[in-house]
């Protein structure tokens, strides 16, 4: 009986744990949002208003105060309001003493003031905690029920409990807190939401700057070289085929790019001996932002798949199919099959469908609501394993489809490469280099200097003590 009457206990809810009130300065969509979540959550809330008339955007069950009464009814202050307001703030510096202020707002620009607006807020009121959250989420995720994308909220603050209590209101709303440190981060969680997706400028501008060398590259061999030496004009070639040309390759090369800084890391670090030193700045920034690049590359495939499809509706492919056909009724002559290359058209198409399987798979993985219900494990079997089992069939799909023109004199026009040829040297040069870093002669050192094991112990602690002390 003291057993079942234990568990009952255990899953009963705890009534009597009544959450303290949240006042919230600002009554705008994001102070309304906000306050309509933290009653969700059962968090009495009072609002500090100009105006103490009840509106009907107000959450029902919130109170509505003055500014000076409000503060006296609870320990935590949301201040929802923008930074050219604070001042009104000033008169209520006694009333405000010893409370906690959560500074929520953003800048219109990146660094627009010299100190962030939460520091600002705590020299107007030195004698209170600020606290800054809440900034990085907007006023439609809070309505929405707070997604995967959304939940992270950074916290910063110089008051360890005034910062832990704040905390534990983001967690109550079933979002996760992430703490930054001191007041000083402040600038920088102001800066985060104006910046427009930092991680993918360099993927973006790269494969911009590819695209563009690509088609044109394509325009000269099969558009101009064409027009002037054989006087035909496949001018049209710029709308289907030219794009489905570099669309494939622009996926095998991102793909490429995506395990190549693991390659160069494997490199310096076998040169080094050791794991505890810094990469290189640029080598840094690649590995960092290795996920966008095998996004937009997945994009291109996706494009290439759509460009094959379409295909057999196109006027040039019905004319060139056609003219085929009546070439042989009018020669009475029909070609037999060709086995050698029926089985190069099947097994370029076999390989094309499977890396195009195995790239969506890891696209998927890369989603936050996929990758954080695996375990790293199985994250890291499916990124590093199966992608270099995508670009491997991957490069075998262009390799037995564009292999025919490596030693044709044909396709070399202007003594220029086929663009199918300079698509397969980073793919190649990848899978050839990890080839080498599977053996065992190097896997196992480079696994002990994973593990961290290090061949001179003494240089790297030496290196260590110089990087720390240069940074004290």
């Amino acid at each position: 009986m003291n057993k079942n009457s234990s568990n009952t206990m255990a899953l009963a809810p705890n009534t009597s744990n009544k959450r303290e009130t949240v006042c919230i300065f600002g009554t705008g969509d994001f102070g309304r949002a906000l306050g309509h979540k933290m009653i969700q959550s059962g968090y009495p809330v009072v609002y500090g208003s100009r105006s103490t008339q009840i509106s009907n955007l107000i959450p029902k069950d919130a109170e509505v105060l003055g500014h000076a009464e409000a503060a006296q009814k609870a320990a935590i202050i949301i201040i929802a309001i923008p930074r050219q307001h604070y001042n009104f703030l000033t008169p209520l510096a006694e009333v405000l003493r010893g409370k906690v202020l959560v500074d929520i707002s953003n800048n219109l620009k990146l660094n627009q003031y010299a100190e962030s607006n939460a520091e600002h807020l705590a020299q107007l009121l030195p004698g209170s905690k600020v606290v800054k959250a809440f900034n990085t989420v907007s006023a439609w995720a809070l309505q929405a029920g707070t997604l995967d994308a959304s939940r992270q909220v950074f916290v910063c603050g110089d008051d360890v409990e005034a910062k832990q209590m704040v905390m534990n209101i983001v967690r109550a709303l079933g979002l996760t807190p992430l703490d930054k440190g001191s007041l000083l981060a402040a600038q920088e969680i102001e800066n985060y939401p104006l910046q427009l997706f930092p991680m993918w400028k360099f993927p973006i501008f790269l494969s911009l700057v590819l695209t563009v060398f690509f088609f044109f590259y394509c325009v000269v061999l099969d558009i101009i070289y064409t027009y002037i030496y054989e006087k035909n004009n496949f001018s049209f070639f710029i709308a289907i085929t030219i794009p489905n040309r570099v669309c494939p390759v622009m996926a095998l090369i991102l793909l490429a790019l995506v395990y190549l800084p693991g390659i160069f890391a494997a490199i310096i670090q076998l040169y080094r001996g050791t794991k505890y030193r810094r990469f290189p700045d640029w080598l840094d920034k690649w590995m960092l932002c290795r996920k966008q690049l095998g996004l937009i590359a997945l994009a291109f495939a996706s494009l290439h798949v759509l460009f094959t499809l379409v295909t057999p509706l196109r006027t040039f492919v019905s004319w060139r199919t056609s003219k085929r056909i009546i070439s042989q009724v009018m020669n009475n002559k029909t070609e037999p099959l060709n086995h050698t290359n029926a089985w190069l058209s099947d097994s370029y198409l076999a390989l094309g469908i499977l890396g195009f399987f195995l790239f969506v798979l890891l696209g998927i993985t890369s989603l936050p609501s996929v990758s954080n219900n695996v375990n790293w494990r199985e994250f890291r079997f499916v990124q590093s394993k199966l992608g270099y089992l995508t670009l491997i069939l991957s490069t075998a799909h262009t390799l037995v489809y564009g292999g025919k023109w490596f030693l044709s004199p044909s396709a070399y026009k202007w003594y220029l490469p086929n663009i199918y040829i300079l698509s397969l040297i980073v793919p190649c040069a990848v899978l050839v280099v990890k080839f080498l870093l599977i053996f065992p002669c190097v896997d196992k050192p480079l696994t002990q200097i994973r593990q961290g094991w290090e061949r001179n112990p003494k240089y790297s602690e030496q290196s260590n003590y110089i990087i720390n002390k240069s940074a004290v």
